[in-house]
């Protein structure tokens, strides 16, 4: 029977399988001949974005400080999942990179003994985005690990961490979920209707984060809906400007949708503990300068939430030219736009598959041209004077 703490990974048994043996193997004192090896102090959990790596390796913590190996009940596994246990350290990178005090401060922390349980574990979520510098501070430690620290690091692909570090952790590679899965799972767990479940597992491409967000949230709906109306509309050079200007002003305003909420709370936070609304003088001393330091970290969330948004947008935009290459090509497979049918039917007779192949092209042009931060404006203006017909 899979652990509780195991039964949100979705369409991971595998995985699930080899955590699970370790949980075991390193709750027992004597290793038998069937598990040698089962435990090792670091992993390194990869797989597309939305294929569940993050919550693999913090369920895999919860259940190495569970008295039961993750039963998801008790207030190890609760706090372990929250990230407020003291003994699995958590790092959630929301700006665009890992910088080295971080993870100087971070070494320090993870030596401490255990509190209450036999382990000490790190998570973090987005090791792809150490520095340089970062990353060969965190080898050291890993090279020299304590006994009873436990070190599981989360990226998209191996290629993203340097050599040294992939050789010295076990890799768990996750799979993208299939369409059949994150739809039953978003009517068994959210109760979300089965016609929704299913177009929201179609449209995330198998992210169950974004399928449980598309199908509960309109405006995120709204949003890709207005993203694929844009090849419809490039016809000339001013109209392919103006599509590329929207789609970064439309990824903004989502953006700031999910993130103004939480920046004004963090601000609010961050003044009453300086002494804001209290009777005297107002905020003590050092409150300019921590307030700087807040809105300069915002500032860099920000930042990757609207190429996070980006990104998303250019996959959208590629899942409605797979489906016009689909029907190009002939192949009997369900459409991932089948709201978008008759749209997707007509660019499909009106153009060739060569072409849909060089919009796909650039669309990928585009994404990898964002990562290495060329101008966001620039790279899309440059790609929908590519993906326009005529």
């Amino acid at each position: 029977m899979v652990a509780r703490v195991f039964r949100a990974l979705i369409g991971q048994d595998e995985v699930v399988e080899v955590l699970e043996r370790a949980v075991a193997a390193a709750k027992t004192p004597e290793p038998g001949p069937a598990s040698p090896g089962a435990m090792t102090h670091a992993w390194l959990f990869t797989g597309p974005p939305g294929s569940g790596r993050s919550n693999a390796a913090i369920a895999f913590a919860a259940a190495l400080v569970c008295a039961d190996d993750g039963c998801g009940e008790c207030n190890n596994c609760r706090t372990s999942l929250r990230g407020s246990h003291p003994d699995v350290e958590l790092i959630r990178t929301e700006g665009l990179s890992i910088k080295v005090d971080e993870i100087r401060d971070l070494i320090v922390r993870s030596a401490w003994a255990p509190s209450n349980g036999q382990y000490r574990v790190v998570v973090i979520e987005d090791a792809d985005r150490l520095t340089e510098t970062a990353a060969n501070a965190l080898l050291r430690a890993i090279e020299e690990p304590g006994s009873y620290t436990v070190w599981l690091l989360c990226a998209p692909s191996l290629g993203d961490l340097l050599p040294t570090i992939r050789s010295r952790c076990r890799h768990l590679q996750l799979r993208t979920p299939s369409t059949t899965a994150i739809a039953q799972m978003l009517v068994e767990n959210d109760g979300i209707d089965e016609v929704m479940a299913n177009h929201a597992a179609r449209a995330s491409q198998g992210h169950v984060g974004r399928a449980r967000r598309i199908a509960t949230d309109e405006q995120a709906r709204g949003f890709r809906h207005r993203v694929l109306q844009l090849p419809l509309r490039l016809t000339d050079v001013g109209s392919c400007m103006a599509a590329a200007a929207e789609l970064i002003s439309a990824s903004q305003e989502e953006s700031t949708r999910e993130i103004a909420p939480r920046d004004e709370a963090e601000l609010v936070a961050l003044q009453d503990a300086w002494g804001a609304g209290a009777t005297g003088r107002g905020l003590a001393t050092g409150a300019s300068k921590a307030i700087k330091e807040l809105e300069k970290d915002q500032k860099s969330r920000a930042t990757a939430l609207n190429r996070a948004f980006l990104d998303r947008s250019l996959l959208d935009l590629a899942s409605f030219y797979r489906d016009v290459l689909l029907l190009q090509g002939g192949a009997s497979v369900a459409l991932v736009n089948d709201d978008m049918e008759d749209e997707v039917v007509q660019l499909a007779e009106h153009t060739t598959a060569e072409a849909t192949i060089g919009r796909l092209d650039a669309i990928m042009v585009a994404r990898r041209a964002l990562n290495f931060s060329v101008a966001p404006l620039l790279a899309l203006e440059s790609m929908m004077l590519s993906i326009r017909v005529g």
